[in-house]
């Protein structure tokens, strides 16, 4: 242990810290980055870090170290990384909201698949529309679309819009530049690029099993369709009139290409970065596309578009007010994902980390486990996927550095984790059930807290394989 700390007080330490920080979210009016930054406190006081900071020679190289050094360079370091992407995502987002152009990505999908694969489509719509968009306000500007297909098709409603909100939540819980997992890839230091790529493969069976329970089992158990007066009732069950699917109003709307362009442009970026410099090509004209493929460039290019495209339906008094309001909700991830950086410095500075690494390799459990385990008691506890999963890698990043296991596997499953039976304190349980007409407790428990339990299953097991391989 670095400055002659005693790894079982940390242990101690860390125990009492994340106790603390579950009453504190849990039970009591404390907000979740102020939880986060007191059970830091907690961690490192009775853990033994210094209360003020100190100067020692570790490895011939001078280090300081204190718990609010820990605090402050865990905090800055990284919202150093991810703290502009999450900035230019938010405010992305809300231009797709004002300006329709969610909406017209669905009608597209729609029209794509073709007639009785509307669940595919909602779900591929909620799968892109949740990168750039929480998927609390990206099921609310949906939902529309998936009633308007059930009164027109005769279609569930509930197995609709639960194909939706599948889509919608597992890329918001896996896929950067979604705030969740860009916290978790700069706590963990992985390549934004690569973590996209793979967590846009693990996302698709995920997907597809969700679609397969919300056809199989929720539209044939909750057959549901909204009347005339826009009300979702029960209804004797009728054969799906798929044509009048096609024929929703889309005046005004903006057209496909550019309602797709401002996502379309920083996803090619960012892989020809990962690409070029996966092979080395970082020469001539090369190099100016690994530039523009940064995640914070790319990501910025792709808001730059969406408001000389989109945004040309809004004068400027209404683009600047629709931004500002994307970029305050971008303040509470911001704090929540720097304070879960606090708290993982706090166990790498006092080499904790390297202590729990040696301690779990002498035992059957598989490190990989830990990550998932975490966030998968936090989502259960709290509620919140994001303060899962970013709670988990401060946690378990130090621990996956020092055993060896690959760092890219452990945020991924940190996310998986933070998909576990969303229910009564997850915000977006109440979003989805809210707005499908769905109101006892144990329809509501079966539509949407067992569609994400599926998800989160089907990530499990995904990554238990790629521990084999990676």
């Amino acid at each position: 242990m670095v400055n002659g700390l005693s790894g079982e007080r940390m242990l101690i330490g860390l125990a009492i810290g994340i106790a603390v920080l579950i009453f504190l979210v849990l039970k009591t009016k404390i907000q979740a980055f102020l939880a986060l930054i007191i059970s830091t406190v907690v961690v490192g006081v009775i853990g033994g870090m210094p209360l003020t900071n100190i100067t020692i020679e570790v490895d011939g190289v001078e280090k300081t170290f204190g718990i609010v050094n820990s605090i402050t360079s865990g905090f800055g370091g990284t919202l150093g990384s991810i703290g502009i992407i999450i900035g230019f995502g938010v405010m992305m987002g809300q231009i797709f909201e004002v300006t329709g152009a969610a909406k017209r990505m669905a009608h597209t999908f729609l029209k794509l698949f073709g007639k009785k694969r509307e669940e595919e489509a909602l779900a591929l719509t909620g799968f892109l529309v949740s990168i750039p968009i929480f998927c609390d306000s990206g099921f609310v500007v949906l939902a529309p679309i998936a009633k308007a297909i059930s009164k027109a098709t005769k279609k569930s409603v509930i197995g609709l819009g639960t194909a939706l909100a599948a889509g919608l939540v597992i890329t918001h819980s896996l896929v950067p530049p979604t705030p969740g997992p860009l916290g978790v890839c700069g706590i963990f230091g992985v390549d934004v690029g690569k973590f996209i790529l793979l967590t846009l493969v693990l996302a698709l069976p995920m997907a597809i099993a969700c679609i397969a329970y919300s056809r199989l089992y929720l539209s044939k158990k909750y057959y549901r369709i909204p009347n005339e007066e826009g009300e979702i009732v029960e209804m004797p069950y009728q054969e799906p009139n798929y044509e009048a699917a096609f024929s929703m109003d889309m005046t005004g709307v903006p057209g496909a290409l550019e309602s797709f362009m401002p996502l379309i442009i920083p996803i090619i970026l960012i892989l020809i970065n990962t690409v070029a410099t996966a092979m080395g090509k970082t020469e001539g004209f090369m190099n100016v596309l690994v530039f523009l493929g940064q995640p914070i460039v790319a990501v910025g290019l792709g808001l730059i578009v969406a408001i000389l495209t989109l945004g040309r339906s809004l004068n400027r008094h209404e683009a600047l007010t629709e931004m500002e309001k994307g970029m305050a909700s971008a303040g509470i991830i911001m704090l929540v994902t720097g304070g879960g950086g606090a708290l993982g410095q706090i166990i790498k500075d006092s080499g904790l980390g390297t202590f729990m690494a040696e301690g779990l390799a002498k035992t059957a459990i598989p490190i990989i486990i830990l990550p998932l385990l975490i966030a998968t008691a936090m989502r259960f506890i709290q509620g919140s996927g994001t303060v899962a999963m970013t709670t988990a890698a401060s946690i378990t990043a130090p621990i996956i550095a020092a055993s060896g296991v690959s760092p890219i596997l452990g945020a991924v499953a940190c996310c998986v984790g933070s998909l576990f039976f969303g229910y009564f304190n997850d915000s977006y349980f109440w979003v989805v059930n809210r707005t499908l007409g769905v109101s006892e407790a144990k329809d509501q428990l079966r539509i949407w807290s067992v569609t994400s339990t599926v998800a989160w299953a089907v990530g499990v097991v995904e990554v238990l394989i790629l521990n084999i391989f990676m």
